[in-house]
């Protein structure tokens, strides 16, 4: 079909300026000379003008071989890093035009160069194939910087994230449903090959790649969020392409029947490349962990601004599974990037109603504290503490009516052990510290009674740690850390109104004592 499309393109081209000067230019080779310049220029003499003809369909067939060669070592090079490049290229509307425009040129230059006569010189085809020629020579150049550009590392990522996007969004909106399963495996593919160029920047330590194109699983999946609503019931069906996919295949088949009544499947999809590509980072690249942990908060955000749940669910669910590796892997610092994240998210929740599952994500954040314990990873439970301190206040200053404070308080009173190690005192420490923080901040708001409750919990601390904790809590005067993290706090700041009532809560002690 390319063939024969190119090649009636180049004779109805050529017939066409042929059967102009046939009827109209007349072609007839004139001695007397004209009166113009241009005139003089445009009277082709048939003796002369042969040896010229051939010369120009010569010359476009040569600087096609050149545009040939040196885009197909391009692509080639490309290819060996990033799969998928030369299908891509080929699907590429401006590299398909320039390589017919030539291929084009080429085959008029043929056909002019037979139909030149003694007595009659087809002057506006000449003219056209040297005007032809003469533009494909200047665009060379530009056209190698478009292919640079095109195969840019970044380019390629964004362009398979937009195609990818461009494919669901027809395919799920199609009517017929054998196209909209036939578009489920693009979208499968894109987010594959997107994963396999994160994984080969991450061998090769390209952070920059790796990057984006992590951010471009993010923006596929956000995308696809705003079209989702309008997706045809079909297209949520799990087809046996998508069963047979490495990722699908190991899959329970509750699991799979979950994913169908949820609408997720594009989604887990998504986030699974996320985990694979955690576990990969761990070592290698760990501020790719991070990353992921913030797309996933957005992915997460996003739908909840869409009100879809099961998918808030789902991303819950993967932030629990890096927070899982990162304890497993002892990977204190990425245990800490990624609760920054996840309180975020537990902060969206709150903001946008979404109390039941703001409850669930501080329940889980409990127990990853108190597994970090167990683990004796003191600094991520102190982590953890401070983090559902802040989602208490945040929860109670953003109530409006709801016990959603209430029941994190209780939750968070839960998280501090009893001391088996002397290696786990930072640990409860950091608890207890983050403790008085909240009670000075309730005393601070008027809420008296839930600081009797820290203060209630409290009751029969050792009051030596209590002193000591107390004299630490004092000293701290500045809010920032001093090194530079991303969180730009001290755990341990509190401003004066809120630090004005540690004398408060302290004289509570005893009563709670007693």
């Amino acid at each position: 079909m390319p063939i024969a499309i190119l090649g009636g393109i180049a004779l109805l081209g050529f017939a066409t300026f042929y059967l102009f000067d046939h009827y109209l230019t007349g072609g007839a080779a004139e001695a007397q000379a004209t009166a113009t310049a241009a005139g003089r220029y445009v009277r082709f003499e048939p003796n002369l003008i042969a040896d010229a003809m051939a010369g120009l369909a010569g010359m476009t067939a040569a600087v096609l071989g050149i545009v040939i060669t040196v885009v197909s070592l391009l692509v080639q090079l490309t290819s060996e890093r990033y799969t998928g490049v030369a299908q891509m290229f080929l699907r590429d509307r401006t590299n398909v035009m320039v390589m017919a425009y030539y291929v084009v040129t080429c085959v008029v230059g043929v056909f002019a160069s037979l139909g030149l006569h003694s007595e009659f010189v087809p002057r506006a085809t000449v003219f056209a194939i040297l005007v032809a020629t003469v533009f494909g020579l200047v665009i060379m150049l530009p056209y190698f910087m478009y292919v640079f550009r095109f195969l840019a590392p970044t380019n390629l990522v964004d362009r398979i994230q937009r195609d990818a996007v461009s494919d669901v969004v027809a395919a799920a909106t199609e009517r017929d449903n054998e196209a909209i399963v036939e578009g489920q495996q693009p979208a499968i593919a894109a987010l594959e090959e997107l994963t396999d160029i994160t994984s080969n920047s991450i061998s090769g330590k390209d952070k920059i790649i790796a990057s984006r194109a992590v951010d471009a699983i993010r923006d596929f999946v956000v995308r696809y969020l705003e079209v989702k609503g309008r997706a045809q019931p079909k297209w949520f069906a799990i087809g046996a392409e998508i069963r047979d996919n490495p990722d699908f295949v190991a899959m329970d088949p509750e699991s799979l029947r979950d994913l169908e009544a949820d609408h997720t499947w594009l989604e887990w999809k998504a986030l699974r490349q996320y985990l694979g590509i955690y576990a990969e980072a761990q070592s290698d690249m760990p501020d790719i962990n991070y990353l992921i942990a913030i797309d996933t908060r957005y992915v997460g955000e996003a739908a909840l601004a869409r009100a879809d749940r099961n998918v808030v669910a789902l991303a819950f669910r993967f932030m629990n599974s890096y927070l899982r590796a990162a304890l497993n892997a002892r990977a204190v610092r990425t245990a800490y990037n990624v609760l920054n994240q996840y309180r975020l998210l537990v902060e969206s929740m709150i903001k946008g109603g979404a109390h039941d599952i703001a409850i669930e994500g501080v329940r889980h954040m409990i127990y990853y504290g108190r597994t970090s314990y167990d683990m004796q990873l003191g600094f991520v439970t102190e982590t953890v503490a401070y983090d559902v301190s802040a989602l208490c206040e945040f929860a109670h200053s953003h109530k409006h009516g709801s016990d959603l404070d209430d029941k994190m308080l209780a939750m968070f009173l839960e998280l501090d052990q009893p001391l088996r190690l002397k290696r786990q005192e930072a640990g409860l420490q950091g608890i207890r510290k983050a403790q008085i923080k909240l009670a000075c901040y309730y005393l601070a708001a008027g809420a008296d009674e839930r600081a009797a409750k820290i203060a209630a919990d409290m009751a029969g601390e050792d009051r030596d740690r209590l002193k000591s904790i107390r004299e630490q809590l004092t000293r701290v005067e500045s809010k920032e850390f001093w090194e530079i993290i991303d969180r730009g706090r001290n755990f341990e700041y509190m401003p004066t109104r809120q630090k004005d009532q540690m004398e408060r809560f302290f004289a509570m002690l005893p009563a709670a004592t007693s």
